[in-house]
């Protein structure tokens, strides 16, 4: 039985890639078992990469993709040895960003802490310019402040990544400036090349540091026109996750310089974080890397066609409000809004896949503090499945989904 409604398909608030969110209500045991199993029924779906999954499900997909990727006849790795599958991601990920070295984490919390402890050390700044809205800030339980003993400066508080003007505009110094990209709980928003350009050079003229928070980086260089080497050259350090589109198990990596890296293994040990076996989570990466980084590009482009097709079938279908956030996706992820309480629309949702087996959302549910009552928020995760779908077939179930809210 899975917990607490946390499943990437139930929608539940965490930080994986399907268009999930923390802090979800949970839901009946029954209730989830029905989502699931219309879910898992539907033929055709719109958002997230694929249904809840049993282990051997999971396990057989993963051997089945291996082939090509990494030899299956090679040894399992041991802490993480350099000669063994993790050196082989860390190599294949520096690549992949172009930078010196790359180093894994079991974690994405992790490896952030990892990365502005070193920083705090090196630059003498116990202070990290961020957003309020971050996964620092949002996600990981203040651990910058009551691990590492690290204090925030918020440049701005609206839902997007600073300006220069603003950074230039702190009343403080800082030691790093860490950039989340894109901004995820602000709707996967991205500032345009030059503004983020500019950001990191008023952090360089302020002898700062700079970190970005590339959980979501795969997804970015797209909007901005770049290949990835070339957006992750502007930082100091990056964090990058395997499972965030990519769709491995879980895993992350710091990248950046060798002297760095190094560096960052060091911490990761005191973190607890050079476990003994970690191949099946390094496999899963490089099988997501061989496979789904090449498809972002087409992933981004079909989310503009699915937001499109997404707003005209809400106002076809007579819906009061409604909004699309941002209303031309930056990524293959951003978020849609309605007047209803969550309850109403996760309802409509697992009757509709019932009966004509077409899941449209994941899970529906009431942000804790970004919206008034009475008005619920997906997110919509472009992959795979919603290739299939023309912007016709969207606004038709769109309007299927609508007539099933007060039916």
């Amino acid at each position: 039985m899975i917990e607490g409604g946390k499943h990437p398909a139930d929608g539940g608030k965490h930080t994986g890639g399907d268009g999930a969110v923390e802090d979800t209500v949970v839901a009946t045991a029954d209730d989830r078992e029905r989502r699931f199993a219309a879910y898992r029924g539907s033929v055709r779906t719109l958002s997230g990469a694929r249904p809840p999954e049993t282990i051997a499900e999971r396990l057989a997909r993963l051997t089945a993709d291996a082939p090509g990727v990494y030899g299956l006849d090679d040894w399992t790795d041991f802490y993480g040895n350099d000669d063994g599958i993790v050196g082989e991601l860390e190599r294949r990920t520096a690549d992949a960003l172009g930078t010196g070295a790359a180093v894994f984490f079991p974690t994405g919390t992790m490896a952030q802490q990892v990365a502005l402890r070193c920083w705090a050390g090196r630059t003498g700044s116990t202070t990290v310019a961020g957003h309020p809205l971050s996964h620092l800030e949002v996600h990981e339980r203040d651990a910058y402040a009551v691990v590492s003993g690290l204090r925030m400066v918020h440049p701005t508080g609206a839902p997007r990544l600073p300006t220069a003007g603003e950074i230039y505009d702190l009343q403080e110094p800082f030691g790093t400036l860490a950039l989340e990209l894109p901004l995820r709980d602000a709707g996967y928003v991205l500032p345009s090349w030059e503004e983020l350009t500019s950001a990191v050079a008023a952090a360089r003229d302020l002898d700062a540091v700079v970190h970005f928070d590339g959980a979501r980086l795969w997804q970015c260089a797209p909007h901005f026109g770049r290949e990835l080497p070339e957006i992750a050259a502007l930082a100091d350090s990056v964090y990058v996750s395997f499972y965030k589109s990519l769709g491995g198990i879980a895993g992350a990596a710091l990248a950046g310089t060798e002297e760095f890296v190094e560096e960052a293994r060091a911490w990761r040990h005191r973190y607890g974080g050079q476990l003994f076996q970690q191949w099946p989570t390094a496999l899963a990466a490089l099988v997501g890397l061989e496979q789904e980084l090449p498809r972002l590009p087409r992933y981004v482009a079909q989310a503009k066609v699915v937001a499109r097709a997404l707003r005209e079938g809400l106002a076809e279908a007579g819906v009061p409000w409604f909004r699309i956030h941002p209303e031309e996706p930056h990524t293959h992820e951003f978020q849609v809004w309605l007047p209803y309480p969550p309850e109403v629309l996760n309802e409509a949702g697992t009757r509709q896949a019932e009966e004509t087996r077409t899941t449209l959302f994941g899970r529906w549910f009431e942000p804790a503090s970004a919206g008034p009552p009475g008005v619920a928020m997906t997110e919509v995760t472009v992959a795979s499945p919603a290739l299939e779908w023309t912007a016709e077939e969207i606004r038709t179930a769109v309007g299927d989904f609508v007539r099933r809210i007060d039916g």
